[in-house]
């Protein structure tokens, strides 16, 4: 998936800053970030998802 949806894109953010030092940090933060997030968050995401699709479908599938 490219890495500008909507999850990645608020993913992005938070990791600005961040530093890990071994796997099982980087899979914490995850899981705590991906917590954090309320419903509406991911049905957002999840809404924008058919407004994609006619873009790249009117694209061509090229990267718009």
């Amino acid at each position: 998936a490219p890495s500008d949806y909507h999850l990645f894109r608020s993913m992005t953010h938070g990791l600005a800053e961040q530093h890990f030092h071994s796997y099982e940090d980087a899979k914490k933060w995850v899981d705590s970030w991906i917590t954090s997030k309320d419903e509406s968050f991911f049905r957002h995401g999840i809404r924008m998802l058919p407004e994609r699709w006619e873009k790249t479908v009117a694209s061509d599938g090229q990267y718009f």
